[in-house]
């Protein structure tokens, strides 16, 4: 799911988000409350005809901003104060409230309210954690109510902690969710302790609905959930990187800023069937990334968004076939090749 955080991926128009092949956007509560509010959007026919999206559209509950804003927060039972970072202005968060919003906003795909800490963290601190984003999983749902053709989702913690995440899945299952979230993760532990995690957390939630890996990530991380049940995936890095002049390719990252593709009249990814690749040369894309040109960061974005939905097809496609291990082993063999050849 490509991020739109403010109502926008950045860089890019809706209907070319969707030529990539996108079906599902992600939109962020803690940004659109503050601004231009939820209540406004509501007002103005919901966050689909705001942005000009009519796919399915799903919203975060704020909880990984809890986070992320831990010098401007005050956490209590009852949720989250906290200053907002444009203006300085309080507001609380709670889950009711993130459930309020939510639907204001008119998300088909809802994330319950959660609390996670920042890894590394002591085990004290994790299960506490837990256990409050627990109780607040059960607020969300008896928030959220009985809304059909909505879906809410909750949320696994518990860290890196085994037992801890297997009381949280036991606590999500008895409360009942349309889709279950492993969180809590991607937030600096590093890929051997994710994939460690990812071993066994996905197995400890329901089978039969769909696992969502929150906030990841780079193309290796993916086809590595991928392999340990992981069903759905979002992150900013398509995008981000594609502003800062990096490329992901079937043989890797690519740097444009770097002065060797100067004069190189090769697309960036040969293979590639977006405009980015098929229309431009990488000496051009060099040029306008270095000249600090909008179309860089609009091209590379394209560029991201498309590989990204090109690797997913592929590894469900790999996944009906009953031929994940051979896509996999493809896929990380080409990504050895061009480590050699140097991109």
């Amino acid at each position: 799911m490509p991020v739109g955080t403010a109502a926008t991926v950045k860089a890019m128009l809706p209907e070319n988000v969707r030529a990539t092949g996108a079906d599902i956007l992600l939109g962020n509560t803690y940004h659109l409350m503050l601004r231009p509010t939820a209540e406004r959007i509501a007002k103005l026919g919901g966050l689909h005809k705001f942005m000009n999206w009519d796919r399915p559209i799903l919203t975060d509950s704020g909880g990984f901003q809890v986070m992320s804003l831990a010098q401007l927060r005050k956490l209590t039972e009852e949720g989250v104060t906290f200053k907002s970072h444009i203006d300085g202005s309080r507001h609380m968060l709670s889950p009711e409230r993130s459930m309020e919003i939510q639907k204001l906003l008119g998300s088909d795909i809802v994330m319950c309210f959660d609390e996670c800490p920042a890894l590394p963290a002591d085990r004290k601190r994790i299960e506490q954690s837990m256990e409050l984003s627990m109780r607040w999983a059960q607020r969300s749902r008896d928030a959220f109510g009985d809304r059909p053709g909505h879906a809410l989702f909750g949320i696994q913690q518990g860290g890196l902690e085994e037992d801890m995440r297997a009381r949280s899945a036991d606590a999500l299952r008895a409360i009942e969710f349309d889709g279950y979230a492993v969180g809590g993760l991607a937030v600096g532990e590093g890929q051997e302790a994710m994939f460690a995690c990812l071993d066994y957390a996905p197995e400890q939630l329901p089978q039969d609905k769909p696992r969502y890996l929150m906030g990841v990530g780079k193309p290796d991380d993916i086809v590595g959930a991928v392999q340990r049940g992981i069903d759905m995936f979002d992150c900013v890095l398509p995008s981000r990187s594609g502003r800062t002049g990096q490329a992901q390719t079937r043989m890797g990252q690519v740097n444009l800023r770097n002065a060797r593709h100067a004069d190189d009249p090769r697309p960036l990814d040969p293979e590639c069937t977006c405009p980015c690749c098929t229309q431009y040369s990488r000496a051009y894309l060099h040029h306008v990334h270095k000249a600090q040109e909008m179309i860089a960061g609009m091209l590379l974005t394209w560029h991201n968004l498309h590989y990204y939905q090109e690797l997913m097809q592929g590894l469900r496609d790999a996944i009906a076939e009953r031929a994940l291990d051979e896509f996999v082993a493809v896929f990380h063999a080409r990504r050895e090749q061009g480590d050699l050849e140097r991109l």
